[in-house]
């Protein structure tokens, strides 16, 4: 997978620190009360990975999105996904131009910085695989030939539960291209009545400025992947993803594409912590976030248990049963 290239000249500390603040008090302008949030998709950009939020209507979820895209100064597009949806719309079509007598391709609304995918599990799963290869290998093939999408790529979706009406389950492939999934959750009630008093004459997303160029947001990228990872995380982090593969309550396990996102992700947490290097915790604490969306239960784990979702209960078993490493670099 293709990723950001590194921008000229080495961003410092300071500056990282000063930097994701800004970002995150921007979105923080839109995101009440809900840090988690705004943490997570601070993760996916810098790790180059791409975030899915899973929640009931009305709690923000593409507010979120929208709110990461207004802080940088970059291409954002937002696609409406619905049942008629086609690929085509997504990645773009080849179109007949009898002036010159050539097909001419015109780029779809994947053709952008930053994609935010709204409600993409209400179109079907045909049109669902057209972000497949775009959000692998950050390029769209289209009648035979090849198109690279911009750089830095990233794609925020959202998505209503399951049991809603009118929704497609993602496929695995897909899922399994997605760094973390996460919910917003219910704002507080301090929140929620500051939200209706803020809200009540103005957009807050019209307030926000971008607070940092595409330069800059390589820079970040470039110094999330500074951060060091000795080979004693790397077998840690490998060890929880083989113990998923053999669990008996499982019956997929996490993916190769899943322990290295699980390290990105970990090396960008460590950053924003203001550390130069990945600990255990790290590693453990986005398990349940990187893991989660990917694995799936055995039947019987999901009939033999109150709980619908039995996959965090399982992640938290394996992690607490891998001896934690003992720290060095």
């Amino acid at each position: 997978m293709t990723g950001t290239a590194p921008a000229q000249g080495a961003m410092t500390p300071a500056e990282f620190r000063e930097t994701t603040a800004r970002i995150a008090d921007c979105m923080r302008q839109v995101i009440d009360g809900k840090d988690h949030a705004i943490h997570s998709a601070l993760v996916v950009l810098l790790a180059e990975g791409h975030l899915l939020v899973e929640d009931v209507p009305g709690v923000g979820k593409t507010m979120l999105a929208r709110a990461l895209a207004a802080s940088i100064d970059a291409d954002a597009r937002r696609i409406q996904f619905t049942p008629d949806l086609l690929p085509g719309d997504v990645t773009g079509v080849s179109v007949f131009d009898q002036a010159n007598h050539e097909f001419e391709f015109t780029p779809g609304a994947v053709f952008a910085n930053i994609v935010i995918a709204d409600e993409i599990n209400r179109s079907s799963p045909k049109t669902q695989s057209a972000l497949l290869e775009a959000m692998e290998e950050r390029q769209v093939s289209v009648d035979g030939h090849t198109h690279p999408l911009p750089d830095p790529f990233l794609v925020v979706a959202t998505q209503n539960p399951l049991e809603m009406d009118g929704t497609y389950a993602l496929p695995e492939a897909q899922l399994d291209r997605f760094m973390i999934r996460m919910s917003m959750g219910y704002p507080d009630a301090q929140a929620e009545a500051l939200m209706l008093r803020q809200r009540d004459s103005v957009n807050p997303l019209s307030l926000i400025r971008p607070v940092v160029s595409l330069d800059g947001v390589a820079r970040l990228i470039g110094f999330a992947r500074s951060v060091h990872v000795s080979p004693r995380i790397e077998q840690y982090t490998v060890a929880i993803a083989q113990a998923t593969r053999s669990h008996a309550d499982l019956r997929l396990g996490a993916s190769p594409r899943a322990t290295l996102q699980l390290v990105r992700a970990a090396k960008a947490w460590a950053a924003l912590q203001g550390r130069d290097h990945v600990l255990p915790d790290d590693v453990s604490g986005l398990a349940r976030s990187v893991f989660g969306h990917r694995l799936v239960p055995t039947r019987q784990a999901v009939g033999g248990r109150r709980s619908a979702d039995p996959v965090p209960r399982i992640i938290d078993q394996i992690v607490s049963q891998i001896p934690i490493p003992v720290a060095d670099r």
